[in-house]
């Protein structure tokens, strides 16, 4: 009890929930997006062929949990470029990083130790929208847990749903690469992390939006930041998913696909077998045709 007096968290969490992202917060999120795109292959040969498809690419990257948002909601999905400080400040990021001289802002921003704090500046970010998400959704669709859930889920991890999209204005089809049949952390953190908004904000989960806020985003942050330092992309949800999935949904017969499959090789091969090869003529069988064939040209 004295522990919890020394450390109010509340208001902790309360100043923490009330801090302002825009701009510094939203800088470190542009700079991180802009930055995982200049990752991707053929990107920086794109932005000099096309710059217009690159800067197309950059605001998906930064806007595009907003489109997909209001897209569900049924609202206009180029209305967040009407904010244009935001749009101008994505856009001066997307052109450091691309275009200036020498690489000198790459290099900076790209510098482990500064992406660092830059990558837990996002995650501060990614948690904001997607309480955003919940709440708005909530004031349109009061009774509507699922459409709260899908607009958070979009909200915090949009652009990534959107990659398949992007990579066609760069070029490039890999449906294999969909982020719904292989998700991220981010993408799965933000499915579990808008279940727990949504459960806050029709009241079945005690906590306080701030507090809520606070916690999510610290776990965030020390997720996201151990995975970048570490280059790891191992998610921290798998041992709880390797215990929990099995009972719930079922393992995966690894042997049963292979089996079938080499079945039906098998069979395939006994209904249809492959012509044998014609028999190898000896010397002696060469020798006769010849001597045939001069008899009939002498005849």
């Amino acid at each position: 009890m004295e522990l919890a007096e020394a450390l109010p968290l509340g208001e902790l969490a309360a100043a923490f929930a009330a801090l302002p992202v825009f701009p510094l917060f939203d800088t470190a999120y542009f700079i991180i997006s802009v930055l995982y795109l200049k990752y991707e292959p053929g990107a920086v040969e794109m932005s000099r062929k096309s710059p217009f498809a690159s800067w197309l690419c950059a605001m998906l990257h930064c806007f595009g949990s907003y489109i997909l948002a209001d897209l569900l909601l049924g609202e206009a999905p180029i209305g967040h470029f009407s904010h244009n400080s935001s749009v101008i400040l994505a856009t001066a990021v997307w052109y450091l990083i691309f275009f200036c001289p020498m690489n000198l802002f790459y290099k900076c921003v790209s510098f482990l130790p500064v992406k660092l704090i830059f990558v837990a500046m996002k995650e501060v970010v990614r948690v904001r929208k997607i309480a955003a998400g919940v709440h708005h959704a909530h004031h349109l669709y009061h009774h509507g847990w699922f459409v709260m859930m899908a607009t958070g889920w979009v909200k915090g991890s949009g652009v990534a749903l959107l990659s398949n999209f992007e990579q066609l204005l760069r070029g490039v089809w890999k449906p294999e690469t969909n982020e719904i049949l292989h998700m991220s952390f981010p993408t799965k953190a933000s499915l579990y992390g808008t279940v727990l908004f949504t459960l806050q904000q029709t009241h079945w989960l005690p906590i306080s939006e701030a507090n809520l806020i606070f916690f999510f985003t610290m776990f965030m942050i020390v997720c996201k930041v151990f995975m970048t330092a570490t280059h790891s992309h191992a998610s921290p949800f798998a041992p709880l998913e390797n215990l929990v999935c099995p009972v719930l949904f079922g393992s995966v017969a690894s042997g049963h696909q292979s089996h079938h499959h080499d079945h039906h090789g098998a069979s395939h091969e006994v209904s249809h077998p492959p012509p044998p090869p014609p028999p190898a003529k000896s010397k002696e069988e060469l020798n006769e045709g010849t001597r045939k064939r001069k008899a009939k040209k002498a005849e």
